[in-house]
């Protein structure tokens, strides 16, 4: 058997006294061993039974990661029910599909997400019944609290741990643990299926990559819904017995993200989880704490880095060849400086496990440099999610790392023909880790694993070294600067349909702060009301009237504007340039069947996206767009 049952009781009977889970409460960290847990999952599972949970059945869940978190989620594993993460970050209107198209019937909810189950409640057929992680009410007789759920669940197992036991035994490697959601735009994300097979399959091969001593302890500050944190996190621990501590949740979501430094110095981890936008944030704030203590400690440690770089170079010839000649100048920096960096992730932070994201080359740099890599690597939410990542033993800047074992990997070309080795193509896979399908939607499935490989999406190539190095997107999907990946196709057709001042709408983000939008004007509409205003077209104050009508169309979709709430606001354009022409055929912006190249779009216009992430490009009354809009007349 592999299950996800199979390795938690491994990890118990290997590990009984080790500790688990840490949790931060009244001020102090709590420890919770695996025995511990174990039982307190039993408990929740067999709660679950005698509330007459059936297998197969599908449960939400909406909270902040925490002990019960995770508790909830094995229980309900251990009964052969099926778990839906739902990330903290949807709308109510995204948690409302996401909890429908499921067919949950219950929802596991922390007290900080409950007033979104609350506001669509009316909405939602098929829950039965919302069990509160918190000791507070919803309002609901009907529903319940975790608690209440262990203590019913201590009871049954007095006299029906027979019906548990079987229950449990039931479950086998194709039994669904998941549906885990993608991004969508239109009401249409996809629900990917998850079974305990393909997580138990993961865990394994990612584990063939690097090894976790069962005295390691990680802060797990990302998501909990997303497959990262559940493969490389949560489960992948689980397998080699160490220890996860959950951050601090605070009042907002800003007190929760200034917590990561705080609770990191506290609890002093070996390895953490990270995406390129934390690690931004980590390099900012070394940064900043360079530059308070002076110049003299502000020229050392750019002397050490630059000694470091030098010595580094790419990761893999690390002090090979002229390079250990700076041996010497590399342990002094690191003594004098680096140390003392090191001291502010705790002291114990041997490397971090990149994902979500690319990471930029720099900051891979960075970090190899102060001696904390980011060893960064690729998967996606369909592949469980793991397929490569660079180690401490393997690590090759620019690249996202060395294959997870077993598994199949080639390069196609569009007509799905394997390429040569470093030929750029579509990224293919097959092994255990592939996804059993996407729930309700046998086309989507079919067009994404074909004879048993699965079609990524992604581009990219091994290369001679056998690292895979991953170029982005071959669809069009966008991937924000956390690693949320989402559609842009229904804002840029609202964003044209419901606006007579825009012709055509291209929107981008690779990985960057926020979203940005490339908008082709409708040049007679505005006109129309630039003269209505009585104002001149094409004069300096009709240009900047013009544009102003145009922040106001994109403006509609965000709070308090006429179109609000349609979209997610981190999905939305923050900022806009007007483009001098329109997309066509002739300049190769469309295709034959008239549908936007974006990749052609992308390399025209890049000097123009670049602009749109600096202060004067946000300000939409900016020259370029000024000049662009007059190009029109």
């Amino acid at each position: 058997m592999n299950s996800l049952i199979d390795l938690f009781e491994s990890a118990v009977k290997q590990y009984p006294d080790n500790t688990y889970l840490y949790e931060k409460q009244d001020g102090k960290w709590t420890q919770t061993t695996y025995s511990q847990v174990r039982d307190k999952v039993y408990a929740f599972g067999a709660g679950l039974l005698s509330l007459g949970v059936n297998p197969g059945d599908r449960i939400a869940i909406l909270a902040e990661g925490r002990n019960p978190w995770i508790i909830s989620e094995l229980g309900l594993l251990y009964i052969g029910a099926c778990s839906v993460p739902l990330s903290i970050k949807l709308t109510p209107a995204e948690a409302e599909f996401r909890i429908n198209h499921s067919g949950a019937s219950r929802i596991i909810v922390s007290d900080g997400q409950l007033p979104k189950i609350q506001e669509i409640r009316q909405n939602l057929p098929d829950v039965v019944q919302v069990i509160l992680l918190d000791e507070v009410s919803s309002g609901n007789e009907s529903d319940t609290t975790f608690e209440k759920v262990c203590r019913a669940g201590e009871e049954f197992l007095k006299t029906g741990r027979d019906k548990f036991t079987a229950a449990m035994q039931a479950v086998t490697p194709d039994t669904l643990a998941n549906i885990t959601y993608t991004s969508g735009t239109t009401s249409d994300p996809k629900g990917i299926m998850l079974s305990h097979h393909n997580y138990y399959s993961n865990v394994m091969q990612s584990l063939t990559l690097m090894d976790i001593p069962d005295t390691y302890k990680t802060l797990a500050f990302l998501p909990w819904d997303h497959c990262f944190a559940h493969t490389a996190c949560l489960y992948c621990f689980i397998a080699k017995g160490a220890a996860v501590a959950s951050l601090q949740v605070g009042k907002t979501g800003n007190e929760t993200l200034k917590n990561i430094p705080i609770n990191i110095k506290e609890l002093k981890p070996d390895l953490l989880m990270s995406v390129p936008a934390i690690s931004k944030n980590f390099r900012k704030g070394v940064e900043s704490g360079i530059a308070a203590k002076g110049k003299v400690a502000q020229a050392l440690f750019n002397a050490g880095m630059k000694v470091a770089y030098a010595y580094n170079g790419i990761g893999i010839d690390r002090g090979k060849g002229w390079r250990v000649l700076l041996k010497p100048l590399v342990l002094l920096f690191d003594k004098i400086i680096f140390a003392k960096v090191r001291e502010g992730f705790g002291g114990n932070l041997r490397f971090f496990i990149g994902g979500g994201a690319l990471l930029d080359s720099e900051l891979q740099r960075f970090f190899l440099a102060i001696g904390i890599p980011v060893c960064q690597g690729y998967g996606l939410s369909e592949a469980s999610p793991v397929i490569s990542s660079n180690s401490l033993q393997n690590l090759k800047i620019g690249t996202s790392g060395k294959l997870v074992k077993p598994m199949d990997l080639k390069i196609c070309d569009p007509d799905g023909n394997e390429l040569p080795k470093g030929v750029p193509g579509e990224i293919v896979i097959r092994g255990g880790n592939v996804m059993v399908g996407y729930w309700k939607n046998p086309e989507a499935t079919a067009e994404t694993i074909r004879d048993g490989w699965l079609f990524t999406g992604d581009l990219g190539y091994m290369d001679e070294d056998d690292f895979l190095v991953v170029m982005g997107r071959s669809k069009s999907l966008l991937i924000s600067s956390d690693g949320e990946k989402y559609s842009p196709e229904g804002i840029e057709e609202a964003l044209v349909d419901n606006s007579k001042l825009i012709d055509q709408c291209m929107l981008h983000n690779n990985q960057n702060p926020y979203t940005v939008g490339l908008l082709v004007p409708n040049i007679q509409e505005i006109n129309r009301l630039v003269e209505k205003h009585g104002l001149k077209p094409g004069s300096e104050e009709g240009i900047a009237y013009g544009l102003k009508l145009l922040h106001n169309e994109v403006r509609a979709y965000f709070k308090n504007g006429r179109l609000e709430g349609i979209f997610p606001e981190r999905w939305l354009p923050s900022a806009f340039a007007v483009l001098p022409e329109a997309f066509t055929d002739k300049n190769q912006m469309l295709n034959s069947t008239f549908k936007m190249v974006r990749g052609k779009v992308n390399e025209r216009y890049a000097s123009t996206i670049d602009l749109l992430y600096t202060p004067e490009g946000k300000n939409y009354l900016n020259e370029t767009n000024k000049a662009n809009l007059r190009n029109w007349y």
